[in-house]
């Protein structure tokens, strides 16, 4: 139970972290792979610095890394839905607030020009949300039809 909280925590979190990366940047931070930022940009340091690797190895070593992190996110969503109901409900409140206090704590720290900015991203994520929700609806709905027909 404790490394479900943990890893669901860490979860919650992502949406934070991913506010903060460029707009085109992957798992790692470029498109690239880890620490590369495209072509003209600074190459930031990183573990696999000392590997020397190619551009090309580094998009696939990104890659490798962003499908390891979606995998982990599936087994996360897979145990936390074995949770009793009011215990899924209880961390959802928990990382809700939690969150949110962190989105507060961001805003105050920037400019009225960029709170303005700020703002909107977060309206902008929210329609997103709001957006895949519908699909996911309407993609259960339409398994659910097709079920029936068979």
């Amino acid at each position: 139970m404790r490394k479900t909280l943990m890893a669901l925590m860490f979860a919650a979190a992502l949406p934070t972290v991913a506010m903060a990366m460029p707009p085109d940047g992957g798992p790692m931070g470029g498109p690239g792979g880890p620490g590369f930022d495209g072509p003209g940009m600074h190459h930031r340091k990183g573990p696999l610095d000392k590997l020397n690797l190619t551009p090309d190895q580094r998009q696939q070593v990104g890659k490798l890394m962003g499908d390891q992190w979606r995998g982990r996110s599936e087994v996360n969503h897979k145990y936390l839905a074995k949770l009793p109901a009011a215990d899924q409900k209880a961390m959802k409140d928990e990382l809700d607030a939690a969150h949110a206090k962190t989105q507060s704590d961001i805003r105050a720290l920037l400019t009225p020009e960029q709170q303005k900015t700020f703002d909107q991203m977060q309206k902008d994520e929210a329609q997103r949300r709001a957006d895949r929700a519908e699909f996911e609806a309407w993609k259960a709905q339409k398994a659910q039809k097709a079920q029936k027909t068979q």
